[in-house]
């Protein structure tokens, strides 16, 4: 884009030549980076003047900006700015300017008079329109290349800098200079809202006193008080003052023993967040990640940097490890954004290391503190009060790290606690962000292996600090961030409740909260599993877990990969999975790297194969990725154990088994759309071979048993077998103690130790399979859908049609699985009896 710029009489020309030869000398150290990238995401009408705004007038800034436009072919700000009648000096306004030689303080004035003079013209009619675009100048904020502690303490932050602290801000960060241009106001649109030229200045003032308000609190933070200002606030707030009366009547004490009781509730949950701090930790966590991996994929970043400006971000990505706090936090601020408050449980708040925690933004609360009625009145003002000053927030739904690789149920408490918050006081918009997070190679892969298998988990605490030393010494791959479609809190409310405004004033508890929490999470949950990246490490593990003895040859292993890359891309589960380039060549070669595969050559071609320990661990990294693999598995697992199945029977068992898998693996569908992603899934398996074509359209036809499409297609059955062998138990369970005998508790119990005998007894003991949570999950929904109920006497009972599911069970599981189930049952019951 090029403008032809008037030319400037004789004293303007001169003065431009010096600001040049500033400008010259200036950037010959600095450095600066443009966003958007790229500019045309911008979409400027190349025909229209353009006139840039900044918040503050700086020399420095003016000069920056104007190489940044000639280096990007902008319209430059310090050139004349050609109009329709006549032209003005300069193209660019302030809309702050400051007075003052040394100690320099913000002249008073309502708005910018260059920006008044372009309105004038507008909304006169003597200028068609005029594009004003919004650019941010903020040095020292390229977190990417900032090194040296000089470079982090005279980087931008909220404080009110002289000349001096400018001049030592550019000499010393001046490599790692930011600038954000942003969307163009037209001052047509604005005109032609008839508001008249007084009152259109001063909306378009409000706009971009917003607006750089907003974009500077995204890269740099909002303006936060000490924290003791903070904490001295909570404790002035009512209903904390009324919970100290409460809590001082409850407890026979005086009211100033329960203020500082709450005082001291308040200073253990508070953050204590210090830029300087948080651009240190950046520079030993950019050592740390080239230490350990081998590289972070960011993924549907720049759609969420476009509108995380104009939201209080709240950051909810899926739990898998205790470098999820750090990844989330540093990558958001690598890419321009100010990290999250992080909420963290109490247990992390270790002597020493908590205090620097807080410094990066962490705030600590209880697992619980539901019947904590003081604390609870202290954290929820506090949530209440960041969030209303646009502080960012990150946690963690789930409630703690998943030990299988699946996501866990949401825990409905921070959910509940920020939707509360939000409605005591809708100042901002709030937009919950799910994040997925993939990682080739677990650090806690040992311990989550362990308490799985029934050891108890270890509470964390200084020593743990030493494993890192270990951890330095190893490699753990790739690690993907994905960031998923937003919930905008918003539009759910008016979803549930249009009048909600009006509602909840009075009203804390308003009835439709508890189903809106509800959907909130669960939209979450299937967000993420939307967001899955498709890494080596995944589609190995699916492909040879799924065989009896972890084992392929290479020609099988490579056809399988090719297999599932080939589903992904024409049976999609969303728009936002993405899949590793890697050939099937390069994922093996990749697996042997990262010493998950073992190779043994034979004279008939190499064999591939997982032992032990490692294939336990693999099934982390497959349940990763199984939601990706339902709807095909399914299909597949209607034909394994019969050539032949009718489609209409097997739609209904995949209807009748679905509730259960979209609780289990956060499937998206409704019903509908369930059975139409099952249709797409026969059409594709039916065009690569794995089913054939037959006469009738009502029958389905697997591949003959001899071809190399009939492996697939038993491979492929095979990636939800566990899932349906784990269903299979809880019937039988039931079935064999029969109807009204058994609670819940002994119900979980016996299906665990089924599944445990069941997995000893064969050659692989994968601890996932009689994960306590997965069989809960599943009586949950049993319960919902009517097929269990809960007598007087809290027992167990259910009628006939459980006999549909034990029926529908013959399609999907093996004569020998199904006999196998039910001959460990009755054992496992006799003897849990005699206990």
């Amino acid at each position: 884009m090029s403008i032809d710029h008037p030319k400037p009489g004789l004293l303007a020309s001169l003065y431009l030549r010096w600001l040049m030869l500033l400008q010259g000398i200036l950037h010959c150290w600095v450095r600066s980076r443009s966003l958007p990238d790229p500019m045309s995401d911008l979409h400027l009408d190349p025909d229209k003047p353009v006139c840039y705004a900044i918040d503050t007038y700086a020399l420095t800034s003016i000069l920056i900006l104007d190489q940044a436009c000639r280096d990007l072919k902008l319209p430059r700000p310090l050139l004349p700015l050609p109009l329709a009648q006549g032209s003005e000096s300069r193209s660019y306004c302030a809309l702050r300017r400051k007075a003052g030689l040394i100690v320099r303080h913000t002249t008073p004035r309502k708005h910018s008079d260059m920006l008044k003079q372009l309105v004038d013209r507008v909304v006169d009619g003597g200028e068609p329109d005029i594009q004003i675009i919004p650019v941010t100048v903020l040095v020292g904020r390229a977190p990417d290349r900032e090194t040296g502690l000089a470079k982090i303490f005279f980087s931008e932050s909220w404080e009110v800098g002289g000349r001096i602290r400018r001049l030592f801000s550019t000499i010393v960060n001046g490599r790692n200079t930011f600038v954000q241009f942003s969307q163009p106001i037209s001052l047509r649109q604005l005109a032609d809202e008839d508001l008249g030229a007084a009152r259109s200045v001063r909306k378009v003032s409000r706009i971009l006193r917003v607006h750089f308000s907003h974009v500077r609190a995204a890269a740099i933070g909002p303006d936060l008080s000490h924290r003791r200002t903070v904490v001295d606030s909570i404790l002035l707030s009512p209903s904390v003052e009324k919970a100290i009366e409460d809590q001082a009547r409850a407890d026979k004490s005086s009211v100033p023993k329960a203020w500082r009781k709450a005082r001291k509730f308040a200073f253990e949950i508070a953050a204590d967040y210090s830029y300087a701090f948080v651009r240190v930790s950046a520079l030993v966590l950019s050592w740390f990640w080239n230490r350990i991996y081998d590289g972070v994929e960011l993924q549907h970043f720049r759609e969420f940097q476009k509108i995380a400006p104009d939201y209080t971000v709240i950051y909810v990505p899926c739990h898998r490890s205790h470098i999820d706090y750090l990844l989330v936090s540093y990558f958001v601020y690598h890419n321009g954004l100010v990290p999250p408050h992080v909420a963290a449980g109490i247990n992390l708040n270790l002597p020493i290391v908590g205090r620097f925690v807080r410094m990066g933004g962490a705030f600590f609360l209880r697992r619980s503190f539901h019947a904590q009625k003081l604390y609870a009145a202290v954290f929820n003002e506090y949530l209440s009060r960041i969030l209303a000053r646009g502080t960012d927030i990150e946690y963690f739904i789930e409630g703690t790290r998943s030990r299988t690789g699946r996501l866990l149920a949401p825990k409905a408490g921070m959910l509940n606690m920020t939707v509360r918050a939000y409605l005591r006081s809708p100042d901002r918009p709030v937009m919950f962000q799910p994040i997925y997070l993939g990682y080739e190679q677990l650090v806690e892969g040992d311990s989550y292996t362990a308490e799985l298998s029934g050891q108890s988990k270890k509470s964390e605490s200084l020593r743990d600090l030493l494993k890192v030393f270990r951890v330095l010494r190893n490699k753990y791959g790739k690690v993907h961030v994905s960031f998923a479609q937003p919930v905008y809190l918003d539009k759910l409310l008016e979803q549930h409740a249009p009048d909600w405004r009006a509602s909840t004033k009075g009203n804390s508890k308003p009835s439709w909260i508890n189903p809106l929490i509800d959907e909130l999470g669960s939209q979450i949950m299937t967000g993420i599993n939307q967001a899955a990246h498709v890494n080596p490490i995944n589609l190995l593990a699916v492909v040879l877990l799924a065989t009896p003895k972890h084992t392929l040859g290479r020609t099988e292993l490579e056809t399988q990969i090719n297999l599932y890359r080939d589903m992904l891309t024409n049976c999609p589960y969303s728009d936002r999975i993405t899949c590793t380039d890697k050939s099937a060549d390069e994922i093996i070669k990749y697996g042997l790297e990262l010493k998950v595969l073992q190779s043994s050559s034979h004279p008939l071609g190499e064999i591939f194969s997982v032992k032990g320990k490692q294939a336990v661990l693999l099934t982390y990294f497959r349940n990763n990725i199984s939601h990706l693999m339902a709807v095909s598995s399914l299909v597949a697992a209607g034909l394994i154990n019969s050539r032949k199945v009718e489609r209409s029977r097997l739609l209904r068992i995949a209807k009748a088994v679905y509730p259960f898998l979209q609780r289990e693996l956060f499937l998206p569908w409704d019903e509908t759309g369930f059975l139409r992603a099952m249709e797409d899934s026969i059409a594709w398996l039916q065009k690569r071979g794995l089913l054939v074509h037959t006469p009738d359209d009502n029958e389905l036809e697997g591949a003959e048993g001899s071809t190399e499409e009939a492996l697939q297609l038993q491979l492929l059955g095979h990636s939800l077998l566990q899932t349906f062998e784990r269903y299979f138990i809880t019937i039988a369970v039931l079935v064999k103690n029969g109807s009204g005998t058994l609670t819940r508790g002994q119900l979980e119990r016996l299906c665990i130790l089924t599944a445990q005998r069941i997995s000893l007894l064969n050659e692989f003991d994968a601890p996932e399979f009689y994960d306590r949570n997965l069989f809960r999950q599943f009586i949950d929904v049993l319960k919902v859908r009517g097929v269990l109920s809960i007598n007087e006497d809290g027992k167990l009972e259910f009628d006939d049609s459980i006999k549909d599911i034990t029926e529908d069970a013959k399609t999907l599981l093996s004569r020998e699985i199904r006999h196998g189930i039910i001959r460990v049952a009755p054992q496992v019951l006799q003897e849990a009896d005699s206990d």
